[in-house]
């Protein structure tokens, strides 16, 4: 399938979105969101495809916002964008049951830094940089920004780089805890592929519900993560890739998973 603003091709179990306005540093606009929720809808629905791969075509991850498109169309308010376009995209990512993998190449600003944080492994070339920039044209972080900041990298830090609308390096946001890692930038493609694969050969449903594991964590008392960690391995335990575990390891070998 071929679309407008996105490139999306699979291979080895690994499926690879890349934003594909590079003119528009991959700024976020309609169509783009609508590009994206089909691709997802793919991901979602061909169990042969494992782990998600999302990057940034040119020398950038995602600006955020076009805003040319909000002064094209002023009669659409910044909340009914969100509601429409943004949430949706955002909350289908953190509920994939599949690992998903960030590869920042560039810039990642605004909402364009929090489709990165809505994955679940953010790898960043060195020459990559974050930036909440919301305040310089008098709005507010939104996309996710405020939900994922203060719980990746603390209150103090969330509100210093929104409040000041600071650039914040590759480095800085690894030493930060914002994300997994920084590397050179033509180790980049490579390791995040390299990684996809691996979690692609993995088991995917104790993949996916370890995901949900850990998100449900930060709302849940530790007697309802309890329970649920209690009734996710008790779904985990009954799937083909717990018994092809078990019998790999006593056997001295190297599993061989299949998603099921």
């Amino acid at each position: 399938m071929a679309w407008e603003t996105i490139l999306f091709e699979a291979s080895d179990g690994v499926g690879l979105l890349t934003l594909n306005r590079p003119d528009k540093l991959n700024a976020l606009n309609d169509k783009l969101h609508e590009d994206i929720a089909e691709a997802l809808t793919l991901v979602e629905r061909d169990d042969a495809i494992r782990a998600l791969v999302v990057t940034g075509a040119g020398r950038g991850f995602c600006s955020g916002a076009d805003l040319s498109q909000r002064l094209d169309n002023p009669r659409q308010g910044a909340g009914d964008a969100l509601d429409k376009h943004y949430h949706p995209r955002l909350r289908r990512l953190r509920a994939l049951k599949k690992p998903v993998i960030a590869a920042v190449n560039g810039p990642a600003a605004g909402a364009g830094m929090s489709l990165a944080l809505a994955c679940d492994i953010v790898l960043a070339a060195q020459s990559a940089t974050f930036i909440q920039a919301f305040t310089r044209i008098a709005l507010v972080p939104d996309a996710g920004s405020t939900y994922f900041l203060p719980r990746l990298i603390g209150t103090a830090r969330a509100k210093a780089m929104t409040l000041l609308a600071e650039q914040v390096t590759a480095a800085q946001a690894e030493a930060w805890g914002l994300i997994w890692k920084a590397v050179p930038d033509e180790q980049l493609m490579p390791e995040a592929m390299a990684m996809a694969r691996r979690l692609a050969h993995g088991p995917t449903l104790a993949l996916g519900l370890t995901k949900t594991a850990i998100d449900a964590s930060l709302g849940n008392d530790l007697d309802t993560q309890l329970a649920l960690e209690r009734d996710f391995q008790k779904e985990a335990s009954q799937s083909q890739d717990f018994r092809e575990g078990v019998a790999a390891f006593l056997q001295k070998r190297a599993a061989k998973f299949t998603g099921k």
